[in-house]
């Protein structure tokens, strides 16, 4: 029987793109298939009563150097993005509104978003930046913004988000192999044991 991981993820988390770029090969080396649960981590937050790490300088400072580290020993490039955080809202709409109505585009949009925020430090709480970037990756910008502004797109993230609650969920990336929660993307090791 073919394992799933369900992978909740917030674009705009560091963490969410370090698990990113390992997962797919995780899963592929187990024939297990990547289920990606876009959810909005600031909602978590609020529901949870957890906080971002960047809200405590102590901790933000280490847990930029600690993201370096991982990023080295995957081989992969990571650069500190100097607008971080960002109200991901409307990144995460936008992210489970392509799921919804072009899952064929769903892995171009997350690669071009997690690219963006987390290799070129690109600024995107700002839409005229979210707007370059959509259309160098091939998306229609203002078909994107009507996208984001659907009903059923902001239900379907909403819903997203409080499944995530309710399944234990307190933070980003959290990755669940059947009823069993691994939270971030420190914790792929056991993801992977639970696949073996």
């Amino acid at each position: 029987m073919t394992k799933t991981v369900e992978f909740f993820f917030d674009l705009g988390s560091p963490a969410s793109y370090l698990a990113w770029t390992q997962l797919p090969g995780i899963c592929a080396r187990h024939g297990a298939t990547l289920r990606y649960r876009p959810m909005l981590l600031g909602g978590v937050f609020q529901a949870t009563g957890n906080a971002s790490p960047a809200a405590v300088p102590a901790k933000a400072r280490h847990t930029m150097i600690d993201m370096q580290r991982f990023a080295r020993r995957y081989g992969v490039t990571m650069h500190f993005n100097p607008h971080f955080p960002i109200n991901t809202l409307t990144l995460m709409r936008g992210a489970i509104g392509v799921q919804l109505r072009q899952p064929e585009r769903f892995e171009a949009y997350l690669d071009a978003m997690f690219r963006a925020l987390w290799q070129d430090k690109r600024n995107l709480g700002d839409p005229a930046v979210v707007a370059t970037v959509l259309q160098d990756a091939g998306f229609d910008p203002q078909a994107l913004l009507a996208l984001v502004g659907d009903q059923e797109v902001k239900d379907a993230l909403k819903a997203a988000t409080e499944e995530a609650v309710r399944r234990g969920v307190f933070g980003a990336p959290t990755c669940f192999v059947g009823e069993e929660m691994y939270f971030g993307q420190d914790r792929l090791d056991f993801v992977e044991e639970a696949l073996a």
